[in-house]
């Protein structure tokens, strides 16, 4: 098959920078059913003005551009192994042509393959069919969304909805729990997809196919369709919404399967994926391998820019929740980090530096390899690439999950004079305490807002400690215009707090039997 290298680099290239048309829908219907002027409203319409700049510019939505699975259906006797070849060279010029960043680790040394092909990367299931094509399914799945994956075994007491047990009932407390306890962390508004029995294993291979369905359908179960229908509902009244911060868009789309298990475990296990739904599929020749068709792109394909001027005026109107805007450069003064609240949004402009996972790590047990004092670090993996003369340049570069260096935080900004510290989903307690002791501030930026927050970087001025990839490195940025929401203060405030309070509250009000 001539064509099926340069069809599946075509596959993985257009799921990583441009959203299937359903998602586009479900979006759209999202920004319709916002407040204007709400900060859930307005990051919003930063997502959709991201997801045109992708589109146009050919570059990746995300730069956590994730986990690659593949689901692909072939006749009867096609060659398996010279396809799974020619899979990996594909991801491999896609990642050096900057598609795609270096994301397979090894899980015991952290070094990073560079090219994302390494023992359990990419993820390639292939089936037989009688079909005389080959039908070849992607879902690109990042990091954030991917940790806030769930399972249930059931029966089992729910926090906030008491005993779920062995029925349809306790699968509906299941469900609504599991969009609960994403709140902005995963990215919302966000897509379930929830399998129902098998073993633990294909208990969540079940549900990340969910994921295969398009937005619109119907499940052909009635019992279970009811069932996607009132998640829906009840899930949008939960008021997570975008990013976490509160609102009405808070599930996108909900697709429920199920199968048989064994008498003695009853496993419901959820996939949750981000607004940036990066799923596409092609029908191919099964002679040549060449794209015949392209699945998940039926009706007309929208663009969210006319939308964009009725957002802005939208704005200038609501003044959004009448929010102080404020501008810092680093270095940042404890006087200045002092005066900041929630609620108040931030642009930075001239340094900054990222440090994710990797790095705080190291900076645990080590000196900084610069002077951070009064400086902004930002949890970003950033997809880059270097030119004929040596330059580094930002190709995607959105936040990643902030949780995940809750354990270090703190310490570091205290151990460093560190001020800002921007991401995304927000933290915990032990962050919250050192902001209010040390004089320090956590500035949420949209998740997922890849090209957006590229577009404000106007320079890269260095790299330092590359020995852990490129996602994990420190890098040195200037930027103009970054914008970011005070969500953490140092006052003892946090927005995200709060409305995991008020979520769970409206959560507890669904406690009652409602599917016999």
């Amino acid at each position: 098959m001539e064509n099926f290298r340069q069809s599946i680099y075509d596959l993985v290239v257009e799921t990583s920078t441009n959203l299937p048309y359903d998602v586009r829908r479900a979006i759209r219907q999202a920004k319709e059913r916002e407040n204007a002027g709400t900060r859930a409203a307005l990051s919003l319409a930063t997502i959709t003005k991201n997801i045109d700049m992708a589109d146009d510019n050919v570059l990746p939505i995300c730069q956590d551009t994730g986990m690659l699975t593949f689901e692909i259906k072939v006749p009867i006797g096609a060659n398996q192994l010279e396809m799974e070849k020619d899979i990996y060279e594909a991801i491999r010029q896609a990642t050096k042509d900057g598609k795609l960043r270096p994301n397979s680790v090894d899980s015991l040394t952290g070094e990073n393959s560079g090219d994302n092909i390494g023992p359990g990367t990419p993820i390639i299931h292939f089936h037989q069919w009688k079909k005389d094509y080959i039908d070849t399914r992607l879902i690109i799945k990042g990091g954030g969304c991917e940790n806030k994956n769930i399972q249930y075994s059931l029966p089992m007491e729910i926090e906030g909805l008491g005993r779920a047990g062995r029925d349809l009932d306790g699968i509906r407390k299941c469900i609504l729990h599991s969009v609960y306890q994403a709140q902005g962390q995963g990215c919302s508004a966000g897509f379930i997809g929830v399998g129902i029995g098998g073993d633990r294993i294909s208990g969540y291979e079940l549900a990340k196919k969910q994921l295969l369905r398009d937005v619109s359908d119907v499940n052909e179960n009635e019992k279970l369709a009811e069932l996607e229908e009132y998640i829906m509902e009840k899930g949008n009244t939960l008021g997570i919404g975008t990013m976490g911060f509160g609102g009405e868009a808070t599930l996108l789309g909900c697709k429920i399967g199920s199968m048989n298990r064994l008498p003695a475990s009853f496993f419901v296990s959820v996939a949750y994926n981000c607004w940036a739904f990066r799923r596409l599929g092609v029908e191919l020749d099964a002679e040549t391998g060449a794209i015949q068709n392209w699945l998940y792109k039926e009706g007309e394909k929208i663009s969210f820019k006319n939308d964009e001027a009725a957002a802005a005026s939208e704005s200038d109107t609501e003044k959004q929740e009448e929010a102080r805007e404020v501008v810092l450069q680093a270095p940042i003064t404890e006087e200045q980090i002092r005066e900041l609240k929630v609620g108040d949004v931030v642009v930075i402009n001239g340094d900054l530096h990222t440090g994710r996972d990797a790095i705080h790590h190291h900076l645990m047990e080590h000196d900084a390899p610069i002077d951070l004092n009064g400086q902004i670090i930002y949890h970003c993996g950033p997809v880059m690439l270097k030119d004929k003369d040596g330059e580094w340049h930002v190709k995607a570069a959105g936040p990643t999950t902030s949780i995940r260096e809750e354990p270090y935080q703190g310490d570091i900004m205290k151990k460093f004079g560190i001020r800002a510290v921007i991401g995304k989903g927000g933290m915990g307690p032990k962050t919250l305490k050192a902001l209010e002791e040390h004089g320090g501030v956590y500035l949420n930026a949209i998740g997922g807002a890849a090209q957006y927050y590229a577009d404000c970087i106007k320079k890269v001025e260095g790299v330092d400690l590359m020995e852990f990839g490129i996602p994990e490195a420190m890098w040195h940025l200037k930027v103009e215009g970054f914008r970011a929401i005070v969500t953490m203060d140092s006052h003892g405030n946090s927005l995200h707090k709060d409305v995991d309070k008020t979520s769970f509250e409206r959560l507890q009000q669904y406690g009652e039997k409602v599917f016999s």
